[in-house]
């Protein structure tokens, strides 16, 4: 088994995957076991530091996650954050009392020196600065040997340290973005307390993923499903890279697509990518299994059952194929289903889960580990032209959900529309760039309005535009008023059947991006 310079424990925080990122972004290579993994095969993985990620228990709780106590023996330095704080604190006799208040949000937090110095894990950063809480509980006495070293108005012990243990635990999350100096503090972690290099990047990801894609292939085939975006793309090339003609890539036009997309991916794939692509017409087959559906999960389920289905029968047609690769990534992985630890369901994905008993195939997810940012620097590792690299995540369900309620094709014809609108003056301003995602959403909600003389009764159109850097946490997008307006200016003139547009300004959290 490969040396793992960090490994994060995961007790089941939706941030877990965060801390992982920021140690890449550090290149130092990071890996994810769940809270219980045996000792035995955390010693496997030779790590030099340990990272215990936070939760939602309560370390009193009847239930509450403990891991294998051996860690705490092992002479690593250990890194625990919120609830991993808590169960430090715990082991080693200090004590843990419900916070009188949930503190959620920004914070300031101060530094306790000792002997007039900082701790080491706040090296290069400054006194005062913003972290990010999530806690209802905190500690209330610490564990002999352990001392203070910040606080913040709420948290008398928003971190602590056994120096002499190299052990340190915050109240905080350094993984977030809110948290101003959180990656130079995983940072500090990895390279000063736990002394390790510096070495990983996309290029040894990319060489890894293809070794591993050639040994578990072998002399099989591999089915690939491919939407023209970021994420399917990248996966193809990678594919076509390690395996050549092994690889069939296959395109489901689901009728569910933008306004001109087939077009677009056809020609990218003959032209660009130089990859062979079977087309699958199946618009009809989704319109048919989905109306009279309104329910979002439904719909997400329904259309990953069509996938497969469609996938099985053009697998028929071919001999020796034994694998199904999708472009599943981490952020698709945390909010459907908990992989390698117990972090909290939010939806459904329909390309996660694995796949049905009765289907022979096995998956390959080599992004599964991945942000889309991420996935964007291998992709240009791979040799993919920047202008596809910057194409903006389209979700796998398509304008199904972005329809609320059931899907029609007269609907359909009406979002494409306005998208196409909402796209071209988010381009022509400079913004498509500067913003994550952009699309809009067909509400139907029907709201009264006038045009020239007369009075309309017509749905609404909702434009939602976020900024984010890795799809787990995002900010609607500040963009000018002109610009606001002249998109809802366009779609109400142009657009038959529209009379109202609304501006999504709600952020993630609490909300999520896609609408469904």
């Amino acid at each position: 088994m490969k040396h793992v310079p960090i490994v994060v424990l995961d007790f089941g925080s939706q941030y877990t995957q965060l801390i992982a990122r920021r140690m890449r972004e550090e290149k130092v290579y990071c890996e994810i076991l769940p809270y219980n993994e045996p000792i035995e095969n955390i010693k496997k993985k030779n790590p030099q530091g340990i990272i215990l990620s936070g939760g939602p228990a309560s370390i009193y709780d009847e239930d509450a996650y403990r891991t294998d106590e051996g860690i705490f023996e092992l002479g690593l330095p250990i890194l625990s954050i919120c609830y991993g704080m808590q169960l430090l604190i715990d082991y080693f006799g200090g004590e843990i009392v419900p916070a009188l208040h949930h503190e959620y949000g920004k914070a300031n937090i101060e530094f306790d020196k000792l002997n007039g110095l900082i701790s080491p894990i706040f090296k290069n950063t400054q006194d005062n600065q913003i972290v990010w809480m999530s806690h209802a509980d905190k500690a209330e006495t610490l564990p002999n040997g352990f001392v203070k070293i910040a606080h913040s108005d709420n948290s008398p012990y928003a971190a602590i340290a056994n120096e002499e243990k190299k052990m340190y635990a915050l109240q905080f999350h350094p993984e977030v973005s809110h948290s101003v100096y959180g990656g130079e503090i995983l940072k500090n972690f990895a390279k000063y307390i736990c002394g390790c290099e510096t070495t990983w990047n996309m290029g040894s990801f990319a060489k890894e993923q293809m070794e591993k894609i050639r040994s578990t292939v072998k002399d099989g085939k591999v089915l690939c499903a491919v939407s023209g975006g970021v994420d399917s793309s990248v996966v193809a090339a990678l594919l076509n890279e390690a395996i050549g003609d092994k690889l069939i890539a296959i395109f489901v036009d689901t009728g569910l697509l933008r306004a001109n997309e087939r077009e677009d991916v056809e020609n990218m794939f003959k032209t660009k990518l130089k990859i062979p692509l079977i087309t699958i017409d199946a618009s009809e087959t989704y319109l048919t299994r989905l109306k009279g559906v309104v329910d979002p999960e439904e719909k997400r389920k329904i259309i990953g059952h069509t996938f497969i289905e469609l996938f099985a029968a053009e697998a028929r047609k071919h001999d020796n194929i034994k694998y199904l690769a999708q472009g599943t990534l981490y952020p698709d992985v945390i909010e459907s289903v908990s992989v390698k630890g117990p972090s909290k369901t939010i939806k459904s994905h329909h390309n996660v889960g694995g796949l049905p008993d009765w289907m022979k195939f096995k998956l390959i997810e080599p992004l599964r580990e991945l942000f889309k940012d991420e996935v964007r620097a291998l992709g240009l590792e791979l040799g993919i032209p920047k202008e596809m690299i910057a194409r903006h995540p389209f979700p796998g369900p398509g304008l199904a959900i972005r329809i609320m309620g059931d899907v029609k094709s007269e609907d359909l014809k009406i979002l494409r529309s306005a998208d196409v609108i909402m796209l071209q003056e988010l381009r022509s301003s400079g913004y498509y760039d500067k913003t994550w995602q952009a699309f809009t959403v067909l509400l139907n909600v029907k709201s009264v309005g006038v045009m020239g003389d007369n009075r309309t009764y017509d749905n609404t159109i909702c434009v939602r535009i976020v900024e984010s850097v890795d799809g787990m946490t995002a900010t609607f997008a500040h963009l000018p008023h002109e610009l606001l307006e002249r998109m809802s200016s366009r779609i109400i003139n142009e657009v038959e059947g529209i009379n109202r547009v609304v501006y999504d300004i709600s952020s993630k959290p609490p909300s999520t991006i896609e609408w469904e």
